[in-house]
């Protein structure tokens, strides 16, 4: 299974050379050819705000896929799985990729840090009122400009533009939106398991857990800690932290019996900085130590 897409290949695959990278960008989607058939869905390892003006196609992310066939604003980020199958020639819009670099504390404020630009749940589908959409075509313009501007303070204003964007689509949306959901601690439960199952892409020793730890956890899905844990604990019966290492045991299992990487790079990918760690972590959560599992599982394969 694909880990991520890169911005390096995200380029390639649409014929755009080295030089487009860097850590904010803009286009017009008629000027990236679309593939003509649904891609994998993966993830990738940059922001990315669509504003499709014209065409449809169908936009596929985690278990869910929606059919596009009028205009709309989708946000998605390094969280979430997608990929879009056109289902017409003609298309149309904008749409801005920035790396996590261009995400500073001035972008990520108070008033938007719950916003669904940096969420893996809930709704990234937008679908504005024709004065909006000719407003966010002046926005997207604006961007055009200055990403070719030299002005010493270029990525600023961009962030602004973002911003401005991301303030625009909240307005689409009754306050009563966000909180429709009748369980609540249901829906939190349900996104920690999506957040939690989208670590373990595993699929080099060079790739490293993202979210380790109840905390970083809580912090990704805007609750407190001890909200989450309480949450789980009453609908699971485990703990945030039982859950997370429960999930890292199975990885550390798998890896283990179907890799031929050796116990650092296991321990390094699983976010454990020693190798000592991970293996008192190991024998302690199964009664053994990852060499004499391997050793096992491999003789009885």
């Amino acid at each position: 299974m694909k880990a991520k897409e890169t911005l390096t290949e995200f380029y390639a695959l649409h014929g755009k050379g080295a030089s487009n990278i860097s850590p904010f960008n803009v286009y017009r989607r008629e000027s990236f050819e679309c593939s003509a058939h649904l891609e994998p869905v993966y993830r990738r390892d940059f922001y990315k705000i669509s504003m499709i003006s014209g065409g449809t196609g169908i936009l596929s992310y985690a278990d869910r896929f929606i059919k596009i066939d009028r205009p709309c604003v989708v946000f998605l980020n390094p969280l979430i799985p997608y990929s879009w199958e056109p289902t017409s020639a003609v298309q149309t819009g904008y749409f801005c990729l920035f790396t996590e670099d261009f995400v500073n504390p001035s972008l990520k404020n108070e008033s938007l840090s719950k916003s669904v630009l940096f969420k893996a749940g809930g709704d990234h589908i937008f679908f504005p009122t024709a004065d909006s959409i000719e407003f966010l075509k002046t926005v997207y313009e604006n961007m055009l400009k200055e990403v070719q501007s030299d002005y010493h303070h270029k990525y600023e204003l961009l962030r602004s533009y973002v911003q401005i964007i991301m303030h625009e689509v909240m307005k689409m949306q009754l306050p009563q939106t966000f909180h429709k959901h009748l369980n609540a601690s249901e829906r939190i439960h349900t996104l920690f398991f999506e957040l939690l199952e989208n670590q373990f892409f595993i699929n080099s020793p060079d790739k490293v857990l993202s979210l380790k730890n109840a905390n970083e956890f809580a912090s990704q899905l805007n609750v407190h800690t001890n909200h989450l844990n309480k949450i789980l604990k009453e609908t699971t019966g485990k703990t945030t932290t039982e859950w997370i290492s429960e999930r890292i045991i199975k990885e550390a299992k798998s890896l283990l019996h179907f890799s031929n990487w050796d116990i650092s790079e296991i321990a390094y990918c699983l976010g454990f900085e020693h190798s000592s760690n991970f293996i008192i972590f190991f024998k302690k959560k199964t009664g053994e130590s990852p060499n004499r599992f391997r050793k096992r599982v491999l003789s009885i394969s």
